[in-house]
């Protein structure tokens, strides 16, 4: 891996397994482990671990609180990763606070600007968010009186324009979407949502959890007023995130958390609030978790995002040709050869095969698999199910990491049949 591009390691991987502890413990011969569940976290570099194990080595002290020499290493390994982690989303350093994943930061968001709305108001979010997107605002809305209104996706799992045109209009306020779908590994048409809601007066947030592990991010280009992401499905540690606001648009966010680093002066009667980002970072920060996640980023950037995001797409499609020929899989979203582009996550059943069985059934051939609703219900609802098997890439993964699932995705219907089988016994 060198700065500028990425090259395919022996192994077909984008990079090099090797470079994950985890999965070199893992690694035994031929039937080591296939890890398919980065999308509900990835491995770690030993980049990542190094950086973390280094803060807290020669730096450990509480950022922006010490005058001492610790207290200024501290804060500055921490500014250093704001400065690395707003770069790698098209970002300036004062647009990013960090939180302690997708599910803070947008709770933070949903809090923070439920002063916006109003009876009669309402928030439009698409059926594919993930429950972190979707719970907070059906709880403000029903706090101010004000409805939520769902964009439904195609059978791709694409919203259309129909839809935004229908689902965003002069009672908008908020637009909450995901610009991947954590399900169906589907990239939004985010510049139409962000287009039709500026058109309406609305803001914009953006679920970007499985998006910047995926794809090139620029949140500038973009256009949307709020983000979030999480560091731990970016090859970063748990734990962290970040909350991205424009400027501009900072000013509308209220602070959901209030007490030490995020006050300027406190009276007996009252307070004044430091501006953003300190103002969503009260309390003793992860720094360490930061300084992993920047590094993390830098890993990502050194691979070049474009090949990563050709890797993840490609990886899918072969995965979604081999289960669209199985007659024992039924396949959800993007077809191998539809026109969508997608990241590195696809979505199956085992035909009369429980989700969990048939993943129980992948696990007993070391193919480790996600199953159920994905913190999506509504989601997998629409799509006729109770749950679904995910199976999810990383940089790590590979054409025979594929081909190897596969394989056992054929042989998981009479795995569970054994498996029930030797349950009755």
């Amino acid at each position: 891996m060198t700065q500028g591009g990425a090259h395919p390691s022996p192994s077909g991987a984008l990079a090099p397994p090797e470079g994950f502890p985890l999965l070199a413990h893992e690694a035994a011969g031929e039937g080591g482990l296939v890890y398919l569940d980065s999308a509900a976290t990835t491995q770690k570099p030993a980049c990542v671990l190094e950086a973390v194990d280094a803060f807290y080595r020669t730096n450990n002290a509480n950022p922006h609180r010490g005058a001492h020499r610790l207290g200024g290493a501290a804060t500055e390994a921490l500014e250093a990763a704001r400065r690395d982690v707003a770069r790698f989303v098209g970002a300036d350093a004062d647009e990013v606070a960090f939180t302690s994943g997708t599910t803070c930061a947008l709770n933070q968001l949903a809090y923070g600007l439920a002063g916006l709305l109003r009876p009669g108001d309402e928030v439009a979010v698409s059926l594919l968010e993930h429950h972190s997107n979707l719970v907070p605002w059906l709880t403000v809305a029903k706090l101010a009186g004000a409805k939520v209104r769902y964009l439904v996706p195609d059978r791709q799992g694409r919203v259309p324009d129909g839809e935004i045109d229908r689902a965003v209009g002069s009672r908008t306020r908020i637009v909450a979407v995901s610009h991947v779908s954590n399900v169906l590994g589907c990239v939004q048409p985010v510049e139409r949502i962000v287009r039709a809601a500026h058109d309406a007066g609305a803001f914009v947030v953006l679920d970007c959890a499985q998006s910047v592990a995926h794809l090139p991010v620029d949140l500038h280009a973009l256009g949307a007023d709020f983000a979030a992401f999480s560091g731990h499905k970016m090859y970063g540690p748990m734990g962290t995130g970040a909350l991205y606001a424009r400027r501009g648009a900072a000013s509308a966010l209220g602070p959901l958390l209030r007490g030490g680093g995020m006050v300027e002066a406190v009276f007996e009667q009252g307070f004044t609030f430091k501006g953003f980002p300190a103002v969503l970072e009260a309390g003793t920060p992860n720094a360490a978790g930061a300084v992993g996640m920047a590094a993390a980023a830098r890993f990502l950037e050194a691979l070049d995002m474009e090949a990563v995001h050709a890797h993840g797409e490609a990886l899918a499609r072969r995965m979604a040709a081999g289960l669209a020929a199985m007659p024992s899989a039924r396949l959800y979203g993007p077809g191998p050869d539809g026109a969508e582009e997608r990241c590195g996550i696809v979505a199956f059943n085992v035909r009369g095969v429980g989700a969990d069985l048939a993943a129980r059934a992948l696990d007993r051939r070391n193919v480790a698999v996600r199953a159920g609703a994905h913190c999506a219900q509504p989601l997998v609802r629409h799509l006729g199910a109770e749950a679904v098997c995910r199976a999810s890439t990383g940089v790590y993964t590979s054409e025979r990491d594929v081909d190897r699932s596969l394989g056992a995705v054929e042989a998981a219907r009479q795995d569970a049949a054994n498996l029930m089988t030797s349950a009755m016994l």
